[in-house]
């Protein structure tokens, strides 16, 4: 898997991480200060990138933890086809087929954005 190790302290707002061994999009980061005994303790609120679904991770700001690595590609729509397109993507012309979301709607000819982690990918 793609991915690389950072300390919990560096992750911000709009960033990446790994939580469950699933890439999520962190929503919220809020840190709370160190007690008399204790080390300062960050909480992170993130929504998995290709599920969708909420996750919460609550960890020491000194920890390492798995920051996932997502490129951001470009391609053009080859074909659609009910609920499957086709996409080339613009900078290797590699083809491949991808499932349209229900609130987007796409037409051959047209250029897309997308996210890319190893075998999974999802239309921005």
């Amino acid at each position: 898997m793609a991915k690389q190790q950072t300390e919990v302290r560096e992750l911000q707002e709009g960033s990446y991480v790994m939580i469950d061994d699933t890439p999520c999009k962190i929503n919220a980061y809020s840190t709370a200060k160190p007690g008399k005994h204790g080390s300062a303790k960050a909480r992170v609120e993130a929504e998995g990138v290709f599920d969708g679904k909420k996750r919460s991770l609550s960890q020491p700001v000194d920890a390492k933890i798995w920051v996932p690595i997502i490129e951001r590609k470009n391609g053009q729509v080859v074909s659609v086809d009910g609920s499957d397109m086709q996409v080339m993507d613009l900078e290797t012309y590699e083809t491949i087929t991808m499932r349209i979301p229900d609130d987007i709607d796409v037409s051959p000819d047209e250029n897309i954005e997308y996210l890319e982690m190893e075998d999974q990918r999802k239309i921005v």
